[in-house]
């Protein structure tokens, strides 16, 4: 880097940035230790960060944690991620190079939503429509999002559906789906093979947010004779690519939380 650095302001960033090692509350000695400054350098930093809201003192043992100035911030910051701004050209991109069905869904209150559905040029008549719910068990957005859960959380969301078999491969059995999705985690994709539709193939791949928790997904959907090997290796490389491409753009920095 040839631009010169402000050694105050990387210092004052170093102060900020130990929060995010799970320290919810720092002393002045606790953070001159840990960066190895004076005490009174750290004091002279903490308290201009205070004066303009960025730590608070707590009044009870005067350490100090993140103030709402941050807060502010970080919501000024989620506010530009939007996600359907973001992922709708990537969508556009997969539908022009693999010609064939685009999803994508959001998982809001342990529910899978379809928010964008794109068509390909050999467009089919399937299950999914923009506002409808998919299926947690048995589709492969549904199945890439509930993969990367805590075990809790997928234990519960589990336990709460009905797991209706669709068709005659649809999974119905608890332990048989959360073996599937330990499957899932350690690939990075999800497919659903007729397991809602007869005849009916699709890949995911789950979308992640800055802190690593899967809260969409999108999908490519095809006629399973238009899915042999060579095609399905391709589709699984594009899917996974641009939820990649999506997450990165999210915040995402390729860990995460519950693998």
């Amino acid at each position: 880097m040839t631009e010169r650095l402000i050694q105050s302001i990387e210092r004052a960033a170093d102060v900020l940035e130990l929060f995010l090692t799970s320290h919810q509350e720092l002393s002045v000695k606790e953070i001159s230790d840990k960066l190895g400054l004076s005490k009174s350098t750290v004091h002279g930093i903490i308290k201009t960060l205070e004066f303009r809201g960025y730590l608070q003192q707590n009044p009870d043992d005067l350490k100090y944690k993140l103030g709402l100035k941050l807060f502010e911030l970080g919501n000024m910051v989620s506010n530009h991620f939007d996600l359907g701004k973001i992922a709708r050209p990537i969508i556009k991109e997969l539908v022009d190079e693999l010609k064939e069905t685009v999803h994508l869904v959001v998982f809001e209150r342990g529910e899978v939503i379809y928010v964008e559905k794109l068509d390909g040029p050999r467009a089919l008549r399937i299950y999914s429509q923009v506002g409808k719910k998919a299926p947690l068990h048995c589709t492969g957005v549904g199945k890439s999002i509930l993969a990367f859960q805590e075990e809790e959380e997928i234990e519960r969301l589990l336990s709460n559906a009905e797991l209706e078999p669709y068709t005659e491969f649809t999974m119905t059995e608890r332990d048989e789906i959360k073996k599937h999705l330990q499957t899932v985690r350690e690939q990075g994709y999800a497919t659903d093979d007729e397991e809602i539709e007869l005849g009916l193939k699709c890949v995911a791949a789950p979308i992640f947010d800055h802190k690593g928790n899967a809260i969409a997904a999108i999908s490519c959907a095809a006629p399973k004779m238009r899915m042999d090997d060579d095609r399905l290796t391709e589709v699984i490389q594009r899917i996974k690519e641009s939820a990649l491409r999506i997450s990165q753009s999210m915040g995402y920095q390729n860990k995460p939380a519950h693998v």
